[in-house]
C-alpha cells in the first residue's frame, strides 16, 4: 500500500510537531510505502533539516507556508471572472455564517457554497498555474469588503475596517497556498492509495484536493484539534478579524471532517471538539498516542527505589502548567509533612517560559525564605528546578524514579504525555482535571480541580502517608499504560484502519502491460455501494436469493419497488 503522509510544520523536520509519532508510525509499518508531503512553518525549520528517514519513505515533497514568491501568473478576462466569483462566494460565506458547522440542515447550503468556492479556486489554480498574485490582488480585498457590507452580513463583519480586511486577506492568502501546489497530478498524490493527514487544518487541505481530483480516500488524525488551537491563538486580533478567520477555519474543518473516510482523535476531549465541529460519530475512532514503554521498563519494574518523601513534576515550563498553584500547594504540604521535597524537572518553552521560570523561582524563595538562601542543590532546598541531562537526572526515566509521587498541575492540557510516562514508571499520580487527564488516568491516580492548591495538597499528603496505596495505584497505572498507550498499540490500530479504508475504496489505478496497453483484468473487480444495508431494499434482495442472482446491487438509500427486489 502506498500512503501519502501529509504534515504541517511536522515530520520530517527535526523540530516538527508530532515528529516522534510520525517517525514511529512510518518505521512500524515497514510493509507499506510512504510518500511525505510536508508544509513548513519557518525558514529556521527548513534550515534545521530532516530526521533520518527509513527506507520505506519513497519521496519527500515540501512547500513553505511562511513565504510565497510572486508566481507571475497573469489571468485573462475569463480567469479573472472565475476568481472573482469563487473568492466572492468564499467571502460571502465567511461573513454570513458562524463557521461552527452546526448539525442542522440550515447550514447545509452555506457549507456547500464554501466547498464549491474552495474547489473552484483549486481548479482555477490547476488550470491557470497558481493563485498567489490573485489572492494578493485588490480584487480579493474588494470582494471581502463587498461581503462585509452586504445585507445580512453579521454585525462583527460589518464592523470590519480597511486594516481588518487587509489582515484577513493576508491570512487567507497564506491558508490557501496549498491550492497552488503541483502535488495533485497522477504521479504524485493522485497515485497514492490513501492520504493520511497527521493533523487537521492546512495539513489536510492537499488531501481534500487529492480526494476531489482523483478520489483518493482521506484519513485525518488529530491529537490536538487545530480549530481549537486557532481559537486560543487568535486573541490579539480585532473582533472583525477573529470572526472572519474563525468562520474560515470552522468551515474548513467541517469540510475536512465531511470528506474524510475516517477521523481518529487521540482522546475523548478531542473527539468532543470534532463532533461539535461537524464530524459524524460513525467516522470517529479514538486512537491513543503511543509511547516507547521500553525506556521506562527498568524503573517501572522496580518502583521500590523511589524516595518516599519526594514529589516530582516533569514537563515544559510555561504558564499553562500552573507551577504557581503547585508551589502554593507544596507550602501546605510542608506544613503536614515537613520532610517532603519537590523536584521540578523541565526546560522553559521560549521567552515566555523563561520569564515564567524566573517568576516561579522567585516565588519559591518567598514561600521558603529560611531554606532559599542555600546553594539550591537537591537536598538543601525543598524545591529544586532541574533539567534532564544533568548529573542528578541523566535520563527522563531517572526523573520519574526520583520520587514516589508524580504531580501534574496544568490548567490547559491536551493529551498528558508526562502523565503516561509516570504511569509506565509505575508511579502514583496527583493531577488536575483538565483535557484528557481523567480519561488517561482511568481511576489509577488522584484527580483534583485545577487552581485548587488546598485540594491538591490534601491528595498529595494522603499518598505520602500511605505507601501501600501508592504501590497499588502505581501498579494499576503501569498495567493500564501498557495496555492502551504503547507504540505497538498505536501502530496496530492504524494498520487496521488503513486496510479498512482501502478495502472500501474502488481500485482506481490502471495497470499497463509492457507495450503500454491497459490490462482490464489485472486488478480484482470491486463494488462500492454507499448506504447502510439495513433498509427495506436489503431485505428485498435477501428474499430474492443470492446477490449474483438478484441482478445489479440495489442502493439501500433509495426506495425500491417490491418487484425489483424479486
Amino acid at each position: 500500500m502506498r500512503i501519502g503522509l501529509l504534515t504541517e510544520g511536522g515530520y520530517p523536520y527535526v523540530s516538527g510537531d508530532a515528529r516522534l509519532w510520525c517517525d514511529r508510525l512510518v518505521r512500524g509499518l515497514g510493509q507499506h510505502e510512504f510518500d511525505i508531503y510536508a508544509l513548513s512553518r519557518s525558514e529556521r525549520q527548513e534550515d534545521e533539516g530532516w530526521v533520518p528517514l527509513p527506507p520505506q519513505v519513497g519521496r519527500v515533497r515540501t512547500a513553505p507556508l511562511w513565504t510565497a514568491e510572486e508566481d507571475g501568473v497573469g489571468y485573462g478576462r475569463r480567469a479573472r471572472r472565475r476568481f472573482a466569483e469563487c473568492y466572492g462566494d468564499l467571502a460571502a460565506v465567511l461573513c454570513a455564517g458562524s463557521g461552527a458547522a452546526p448539525s442542522d440542515g440550515a447550514a447545509a447550503p452555506e457549507a456547500d457554497r464554501f466547498a464549491s468556492a474552495l474547489y473552484g479556486l483549486a481548479e482555477l489554480a490547476r488550470d491557470e498555474g497558481g493563485l498567489v498574485r490573485a489572492l494578493r490582488s485588490e480584487t480579493a480585498v474588494r470582494a471581502l469588503e463587498r461581503a462585509c457590507r452586504a445585507p445580512g452580513a453579521r454585525r462583527t463583519a460589518r464592523e470590519a475596517r480597511v486594516p481588518d480586511l487587509l489582515a484577513v486577506a493576508v491570512h487567507l492568502e497564506r491558508a490557501l497556498r496549498p491550492l497552488s501546489l503541483d502535488w495533485y497530478e497522477d504521479g504524485d498524490l493522485g497515485s497514492v492509495d490513501l492520504c493520511h493527514a497527521a493533523s487537521g487544518g492546512l495539513a489536510a487541505l492537499p488531501g481534500l484536493l487529492a480526494h476531489r481530483f482523483w478520489g483518493v480516500p482521506l484519513l485525518v488524525t488529530e491529537y490536538g484539534v487545530r480549530l481549537r488551537t486557532h481559537y486560543l491563538s487568535a486573541t490579539e486580533s480585532t473582533s472583525a478579524v477573529r470572526a472572519l478567520l474563525t468562520a474560515f477555519h470552522g468551515r474548513l474543518a467541517a469540510e475536512i471532517y465531511d470528506r474524510a473516510a475516517i477521523v481518529t482523535p487521540g482522546n475523548a476531549h478531542a473527539r468532543r471538539w470534532q463532533e461539535r465541529c461537524g464530524a459524524g460519530r460513525e467516522k470517529l475512532r479514538t486512537v491513543y498516542p503511543g509511547m516507547e514503554a521500553a525506556h521506562f521498563a527498568e524503573v517501572g519494574e522496580s518502583p521500590e527505589g523511589a524516595d518516599p518523601h519526594t514529589l516530582v513534576w516533569v514537563g515544559r515550563v510555561e504558564p499553562a502548567k500552573d507551577l504557581v498553584s503547585l508551589l502554593h500547594a507544596f507550602a501546605e504540604i510542608r506544613k503536614e509533612e515537613p520532610k517532603t521535597r519537590l523536584r521540578i524537572v523541565g526546560a522553559p518553552s521560549g521567552p515566555e517560559g523563561a520569564a515564567y521560570l524566573g517568576h516561579c523561582k522567585a516565588l519559591a524563595a518567598q514561600l521558603f525564605p529560611d531554606e532559599a538562601d542555600g546553594p539550591h542543590a537537591v537536598g538543601d532546598n525543598p524545591v529544586s528546578f532541574e533539567e534532564i541531562g544533568g548529573p542528578e537526572l541523566p535520563t527522563l526515566a531517572d526523573a520519574y524514579a526520583a520520587g514516589a509521587v508524580t504531580v501534574l498541575s496544568s490548567v490547559v492540557e491536551g493529551f498528558p504525555i508526562s502523565l503516561v510516562e509516570a504511569m509506565l514508571c509505575g508511579r502514583a499520580t496527583v493531577s488536575t482535571d483538565v483535557g484528557a487527564v481523567v480519561e488517561v488516568i482511568g481511576g489509577t491516580g488522584l484527580v483534583v480541580p485545577p487552581r485548587n492548591p488546598r485540594a491538591f495538597a490534601e491528595s498529595c499528603v494522603a499518598l505520602l502517608r500511605e505507601p501501600e496505596r501508592r504501590t497499588r495505584l502505581g501498579a494499576a497505572a503501569r498495567a493500564r499504560a501498557l495496555e492502551l498507550f504503547t507504540v505497538e498499540q498505536n501502530i496496530t490500530a492504524f494498520h487496521s484502519i488503513y486496510l479498512d479504508i482501502v478495502s472500501r475504496t474502488p481500485v482506481r489505478r490502471v495497470v499497463l502491460d509492457e507495450t503500454g496497453e491497459p490490462l482490464p483484468f489485472a486488478t480484482p473487480a470491486e463494488a462500492h455501494v454507499p448506504g447502510r444495508w439495513t433498509g427495506r431494499s436489503a431485505r428485498l434482495v435477501a428474499r430474492g436469493g443470492p446477490g449474483w442472482a438478484a441482478g445489479p446491487p440495489v442502493r439501500a438509500t433509495a426506495p425500491v419497488p417490491a418487484s425489483e427486489g424479486a
